[in-house]
């Protein structure tokens, strides 16, 4: 079994994040959506750098090579980059709201090595720490799998409608933690 390391990204790891997210999305997704279901993602998913000024964002490494990453957050906003409408950065109350697991991606050559376990793991022990009770994300067709073995339940499907009128399948799911 590989042993992984964590830490918290920085400001100066964005362009690095990105690349891997990139590759995640087109490799790890695309096969799973149509075309423009595939361009919506990327309107819809992405960094969002108050993940990062929070320092809740962590980056994933075998031995020092970057395999994955994604964290959690105690703010409202469920999904989506800097680039996505209807964020809110309002705290979240631990004693009615669900924190949240937020942009999980992982390199396509590790996928399905137990990187977004990890983060999981990571995110989860991190909001209990706040003193919430449950968590919630935003689950893509190729995370689905992977949240529901972590106990995650589904709550809803969507249809995300991007501002372009594009629109891509998600699902809301939900875990007491």
């Amino acid at each position: 079994m590989k042993e992984f390391t964590h830490r918290i990204a920085t400001y100066e790891d964005i362009p690095t994040i990105e690349v891997l997210m990139e590759l995640s999305i087109n490799q790890l997704l695309g096969p799973l959506l149509s075309a423009e279901q595939l361009e919506a993602s990327f309107d819809s998913m992405g960094l969002d750098d108050q993940l990062i000024k929070d320092g809740t964002y962590f980056m994933i490494f075998c031995d020092e090579v970057f395999v994955g990453c994604g964290g959690w957050s105690n703010r409202e906003t469920l999904f989506g980059g800097n680039h996505t409408p209807n964020r809110d950065d309002n705290f979240l109350d631990p004693l009615k709201d669900s924190a949240r697991i937020r942009a999980m991606y992982t390199h396509p050559d590790w996928a399905r090595q137990g990187i977004g376990s990890l983060v999981m793991h990571l995110g989860e022990n991190a909001a209990k720490k706040l003193g919430f009770k449950k968590c919630e994300l935003m689950a893509t067709q190729s995370g689905k799998l992977l949240y529901e073995t972590q106990g995650y339940e589904p709550i809803e499907n969507i249809l995300y409608k991007t501002e372009t009128g594009k629109k891509v399948p998600m699902i809301r799911m939900e875990k007491i933690i």
